[in-house]
């Protein structure tokens, strides 16, 4: 009799096992994809940004050209269109960042870093661990019991 109810209780708890490895799968595949959402839609607004940015900053080099060319005619001095230089310089980049290839380019040099440069992507100290977490919160918490009135950085 014993061994009966032994063996179900062990089925229970090897089902649950189960269960539960199941249900943390899918929890971190759910992150992961939240996560990726959130990524994408980050991205989508940068690339907003940079096409809004690049409407009004090509709406100020529109006019500044004409200034300029319109200075030169009246003045006939060809230092008032040396900063046509720089305007086009800056209006190229952004209509880079907002139409063109350049996130294709900033990724690529991205994987080539994560590649082939990962000393670059170590964080100061190490990755930080539960102990070191569980530390500076009781850190925190000392020195909040010496200075309350101090609020905490």
């Amino acid at each position: 009799m014993g061994t009966i109810i032994t063996k179900s209780m062990e089925e229970n708890l090897r089902r649950n096992q189960e269960f539960i490895t199941e249900m943390n799968k899918i929890t971190v595949e759910r992150q992961i994809q939240m996560q990726n959402q959130m990524r994408e839609r980050m991205t989508a607004m940068q690339i907003a940004r940079a096409r809004e940015l690049l409407y009004w900053f090509g709406s100020f080099y529109a006019l500044a050209t004409l200034g300029m060319v319109a200075g030169f005619r009246r003045t006939r001095k060809p230092g008032v269109l040396i900063p046509l230089l720089p305007l086009t310089f800056i209006t190229a980049y952004q209509a880079d960042m907002a139409y063109g290839n350049k996130l294709h380019r900033l990724r690529a040099e991205a994987e080539n870093i994560m590649q082939f440069e990962t000393d670059l992507l170590e964080l100061p100290c190490g990755l930080p661990t539960a102990s070191t977490i569980d530390q500076a919160r009781l850190d925190t918490d000392e020195k909040k019991k010496f200075h309350p009135s101090v609020p905490p950085l």
